[in-house]
């Protein structure tokens, strides 16, 4: 969704420049970010036509597909004044004998998804400290290995997320299906990867240096 002027954006973001220049280009990426919420309302339209055609609708009282899809494309398309994405996404499907179970086993597995990337996110968290020598191969080896199978602990650590898009369908044989997209800050899944990196070091018993207790942020 990312047009040319906003990669040409993101190339002056890197310049060195003046107050002026700098207002001046305060004053695009707004610009930019504004076109970038139009463009996305006109994609949810596409998106919401497509998901009517494969025969999802909303559960009675939900918002109107449309609403829905254009509510999560507005997250999804919401950039910080760095231009980096706001929110990440997580999606589950399921299908069961009736919509209550198949939203309850959609909903884990969006929760899940998003866990997913916490791992990943703790992960790259390892490897910088290897490849900053502020952690030994061995250590981090044992560390990954724990942050790859904490999925399910980091779904229950998830905060505040927001769920923009439910919608169900009716199969075949009778069985109902459940789609969920949900949303959480990149700030939160950041921090609690972080911690858990943290949290992993001190339970080996690991000494944190001075380094280690700035990059985490302990005193």
């Amino acid at each position: 969704m990312k047009t040319m002027k906003f990669l040409a954006v993101l190339v002056m973001l890197s310049l060195p420049m003046g107050v002026s220049a700098q207002n001046a280009l305060q004053k695009k990426v707004k610009e930019n970010k504004a076109a970038l919420k139009e463009k996305a309302s006109k994609d949810a339209k596409k998106e919401a036509k497509r998901l009517q055609k494969e025969g999802w609708t909303v559960s009675p009282g939900g918002l109107p597909l449309e609403k829905q899809v254009d509510r999560l494309y507005m997250f999804l398309e919401d950039y910080d004044d760095d231009m980096e994405p706001v929110y990440v996404d997580g999606e589950g499907r399921s299908i069961a004998e009736n919509f209550a179970a198949a939203q309850i086993q959609a909903t884990e597995l969006a929760r899940m998804n998003i866990a997913s990337k916490i791992s990943s996110e703790a992960t790259g968290i390892v490897d910088n400290m290897v490849a900053n020598k502020m952690l030994a191969d061995d250590q981090a080896a044992s560390i990954t290995t724990t942050l790859v199978e904490n999925k399910s602990i980091f779904s229950q650590k998830l905060g505040r997320v927001q769920t923009p898009l439910t919608v169900t369908r009716e199969l075949k044989n009778k069985n109902k299906e459940v789609m969920v997209r949900m949303v959480t800050k990149v700030s939160s899944i950041k921090e609690i990867a972080k911690e858990a990196v943290r949290a992993e070091l001190e339970k080996e018993g690991k000494e944190l240096s001075e380094e280690l207790k700035a990059y985490f942020g302990k005193d």
